[in-house]
């Protein structure tokens, strides 16, 4: 006797819920817009039934979004492999030039160019913004030098260039962008380097970029580049005595062989950044979609817990609601 009361009061609850919402009365109406769902997409019993569909709508979201973070940090993980090894080799190319010519960042000459190396890709973390940053203090202290100082910039990447054009626009003489297209070899830089020393004049030149240490660290690196002017000035001064050392054999002279060892460390040394920046692109990039898919993960469970703890107290009202009226279909 009992149970049937409750199917009806169940039934006759169902029959009002429905009837009010067929209704659609302009007060009620209102109240639905609220929700964010249409009169006719709410369930039975109001606007819980839709909190709930919606918190369902973000899980599946928030799962779709773990899904590419996870596959994307398996193909950085996948090209890191693969130009870790060429990145090491190519450390023996720029080595010797070093201990030849020697690194002088602080050179004093009257034109610089900052020749900064970013990716054409994001979500790899702070990786360009530490470039540009590192881009815009050389910058700074060339202005500050003097004001018979130049200085601009050579921009390689889409990043750097959409953060450097904000305020730097007109220093900006050159931007090379969707390099990151072609594999990263000694020709693609050797073409790069005739590019830039077609086009731009300098007396010195600094590369940017980030030297790669392990998969979740990277060294932001300025690596200075002299014009065979330069080199000349350096010999003649005494500056760079190391090169006076040297007996040039053959029918070139020193100006020839100053101008050829420019180019090849001028080519050397960029062939390396670029191996090193992407390196370090794809390591940050390893780090930022780890840390995505763990974000992900704790977010699916706050929403899971409020999932069940919705479902839950509307089972719970529903319960009540039924027995109650029952209760009072027998009371009368």
């Amino acid at each position: 006797m009992a149970s049937g009361s409750a199917r009806r009061a169940g039934a006759r609850l169902t029959n009002l819920l429905y009837g009010s919402i067929n209704s659609s009365t302009p007060a009620t109406a209102a109240s639905w817009t609220q929700t964010g769902l249409a009169a006719g997409e709410l369930a039975p019993f109001g606007a819980r039934m839709a909190s709930n569909q919606i918190v369902r709508n973000r899980m599946k979201s928030v799962k779709s979004i773990q899904k590419i973070t996870k596959a994307m940090k398996m193909v950085a993980a996948s090209k890191l492999r693969g130009i870790q090894g060429k990145t090491e080799d190519s450390r023996g190319l720029w080595q010797p030039f070093t201990a030849l010519l020697g690194d002088a960042p602080g050179v004093d000459v009257k034109k610089k160019v900052i020749l900064t190396l970013s990716s054409d890709k994001g979500l790899c973390g702070g990786i360009n913004s530490t470039s540009v940053k590192f881009s815009k203090a050389l910058m700074r202290l060339t202005a500050a030098s003097g004001p018979d100082k130049e200085a601009s910039y050579i921009v390689i990447g889409e990043k750097g260039k959409a953060q450097l054009q904000r305020d730097s626009r007109k220093n900006i003489k050159m931007f090379i962008t969707e390099t990151q297209k072609l594999p990263i070899n000694f020709s693609l830089a050797s073409t790069l380097t005739d590019e830039i020393l077609r086009t731009v004049q300098f007396d010195a030149i600094h590369l940017v970029f980030n030297k790669f240490q392990t998969v979740v660290s990277y060294l932001p690196t300025v690596a200075t580049i002299l014009s065979p002017e330069t080199m000349a000035n350096g010999v003649e001064t005494g500056k760079m005595s190391d090169l006076s050392n040297y007996e040039i054999e053959g029918s070139e002279t020193q100006a020839e062989v100053l101008q050829n060892l420019s180019e090849f460390q001028f080519a050397s040394v960029l062939y390396n950044a670029m191996l090193e920046n992407a390196c370090s692109e794809m390591g940050a990039r390893m780090s930022a979609m780890d840390n995505s898919a763990k974000n992900a993960s704790d977010m699916l469970d706050r929403l899971t817990l409020s999932y069940n703890r919705s479902r839950q107290a509307q089972i719970t009202t529903e319960l009540i609601e039924i027995i109650s009226g029952a209760a009072a279909l027998e009371a009368s």
